[in-house]
């Protein structure tokens, strides 16, 4: 059995995107392996030095995984900064990462081109961060995608670095967790790529029927097919990607054969598009606004997260100071 690691920015709230490509497979991910699932928090300060509502934050995140499926009893759950000897080796790892090869992470290139007024420490070095939150489970596999690939070579490569420093085999090198060809890529809204949430382009799982009719409304189309067999255009390829998920083979089969026929009617195809959008999150987003009544079920799942979590932490971090050198007198 695989032990794997996933850390969820305390940031932002679950989108379309998000259950899709990456919430429906932890589902399968966690009856099949070891998984540790947690709240990154001290990762979210990188970008959010003042937080307007953190514990609010990490709440409503820790319960739309919740609602979804993520079962605290099969998967550890927990807070980040619930588990302290994740800071510990952190500290420690970043005694042999390299200034230089933190500068030159696409990541962090990006960050600063895009808060040059909040070019931080814990920016530079949050590929460190996200490799003590792996390997101190000692994880060798890693749900990530694209924009997260750099920062798991780094991790393979500061727990390489580990070994060869110290002269064991103590961290396994991690791997991409492989969800195999069925991973679905949900588009945002505004025809112009991925869905999130900084691009203002998103449907979360804790919006209403109303917000979702009125977004929907609002996606970005086209004038129409101009003549009988052209392909749609990105935007509109977008609306059916997004249709494809959430809707019935019909439904999907009889908008493209109006499109193809150049009889189709946006307005009627996203009306459609709407009610099928909650149809499928109605029911997570009931689910969400019961576990943020129930605060002693909350409690209850981040304290037993925290120590099963802690159980597996500080066994590496007592291990590690061991392979260094720190012992008892």
């Amino acid at each position: 059995m695989d032990t794997v690691v996933s850390g969820i920015r305390s940031t932002g709230n679950l989108h379309l995107g998000n259950y899709f490509g990456a919430v429906r497979n932890f589902l399968k991910m966690q009856k099949e392996n070891n998984c540790y699932f947690f709240i990154a928090d001290y990762h979210s300060l990188t970008t959010h030095p003042k937080p307007e509502d953190l514990h609010g934050n990490i709440r409503q995140v820790l319960a739309e995984y919740l609602a979804c499926g993520i079962d605290p009893d099969v998967a550890t759950v927990f807070i980040q900064s619930d588990v302290p000897e994740v800071t510990e080796l952190y500290l420690l790892l970043n005694m042999s990462a390299y200034v230089g090869e933190l500068e030159r992470t696409a990541s962090f290139k990006e960050k600063i081109r895009k808060q040059p007024d909040n070019i931080n420490a814990g920016l530079l070095t949050y590929p460190v961060l996200m490799a003590a939150d792996i390997i101190i489970h000692k994880a060798n596999k890693v749900p990530v995608g694209k924009d997260q690939e750099q920062h798991l070579e780094m991790t393979r490569r500061f727990a390489r670095r580990f070994n060869t420093m110290y002269g064991v085999s103590y961290f396994p090198e991690p791997d991409a967790y492989n969800f195999g060809k069925q991973l679905i890529k949900i588009p945002g809204l505004d025809g112009t790529g991925k869905m999130g949430k900084s691009e203002g382009n998103g449907i979360f799982l804790a919006d209403s029927p109303a917000e979702i009719r009125k977004k929907v409304m609002r996606a970005v189309t086209d004038t129409g097919p101009a003549e009988p067999g052209l392909k749609p255009s990105g935007p509109v390829k977008n609306l059916f990607t997004i249709m494809s998920a959430v809707s019935e083979q019909a439904t999907v089969k009889y908008f493209l054969e109006k499109y193809s026929t150049c009889e189709i009617r946006y307005g009627e195809m996203k009306k459609q598009l709407a009610e099928d959008i909650i149809r499928v999150t109605d029911p997570i987003r009931q689910r969400i606004n019961d576990i943020l009544t129930d605060r002693d079920y909350m409690a209850r799942v981040v304290r037993e997260g925290a120590e099963k979590a802690r159980i597996s932490a500080s066994r590496t971090v007592r291990e590690v100071r061991e392979i260094i050198g720190y012992r008892p007198f």
